[in-house]
């Protein structure tokens, strides 16, 4: 079961979601597949992986993880619709495509095949993504096994569909944000008089060692927030420009803006 797994596209996130992959299963069992052939040979090459045809792995793969964006996902299965009718083998289908519905990769793959919806984030490549999943047609023993390939990516959490698009928001577009905001955080230190890598060394274990603080200890960021700012010390300034500054409503308003926009990458 799920002894062979395929990847159809290697960019960013198929590459992310890859390396994972490759840590739980013997990379010999992994193909990988992408419109430019030298993307999957570079990645093959260091992850020891084999390529393939697209074809190949809507033909032969237990696993195939869809890792296009949500806009060329109906040009990759319409090419493979006669593939996926004619297997004789059962198979399983991951979509990792915003917005697209699993209803949708049904509909654009022909049948109403396994699928599972993923929505994974970049960490996932050094074991430290946020994955929510949703499923249809899927067995028990399969869904167990693609837990176990894909636990070396980080923590995997089960969603209803109707969240997953505000999830992706949150976990699937936030790093983009953090590295925003580490960037900003070396910038003071530069400014201030640190090197720079120093500077973004330490604001980067800052934020990694904050959220594992808040994933172990369980108590609310507030609470936390609290217990670093002293009365009338200089944490509380910090927090008080940030305040003036709006940078609460801001990160708010930057997940519905990515919400509102994968609803409508949803209805194209």
């Amino acid at each position: 079961m799920m002894d062979t797994i395929g990847f159809l596209g290697c960019g960013n996130m198929g590459g992310a979601i890859a390396r994972a992959v490759c840590k739980a299963v013997d990379p010999k069992k992994v193909f990988l597949a992408n419109r430019t052939a030298a993307k999957a040979q570079a990645l093959a090459k260091e992850l020891g992986c084999k390529t393939a045809t697209n074809a190949e792995v809507a033909g032969d793969c237990d696993l195939i993880f869809l890792a296009v964006k949500p806009q060329m996902m109906e040009a990759l299965l319409e090419p493979l619709r006669f593939t996926l009718d004619e297997r004789p083998s059962r198979f399983v289908l991951c979509s990792m495509a915003a917005g697209l519905s699993i209803a949708r990769i049904q509909e654009l793959a022909g049948e109403d095949f396994p699928v599972i919806r993923i929505m994974p984030n970049t960490p996932a490549s050094v074991g430290e993504g946020m994955i929510q999943y949703c499923s249809s047609n899927v067995t028990a023993e399969e869904e167990e096994a693609f837990l176990r390939i894909m636990a070396p990516a980080g923590r995997l959490d089960a969603v209803p569909e109707s969240l997953i698009d505000a999830a992706s928001c949150v976990s699937g577009c936030g790093p983009a944000w953090v590295y925003q905001f580490i960037e900003a955080l070396a910038d003071g230190g530069v400014a201030c008089g640190l090197p720079r890598a120093k500077a973004q060394e330490y604001a980067a274990q800052m934020v990694l060692g904050s959220a594992k603080l808040v994933l172990e200890s369980g108590k609310h960021p507030g609470e936390l927030k609290d217990a670093v700012c002293s009365p009338g010390g200089s944490t509380i300034q910090g927090v008080r420009v940030l305040e003036e500054h709006g940078l609460r409503g801001a990160v708010m308003d930057a997940v519905i803006a990515s919400y509102n926009k994968t609803k409508e990458m949803g209805k194209g």
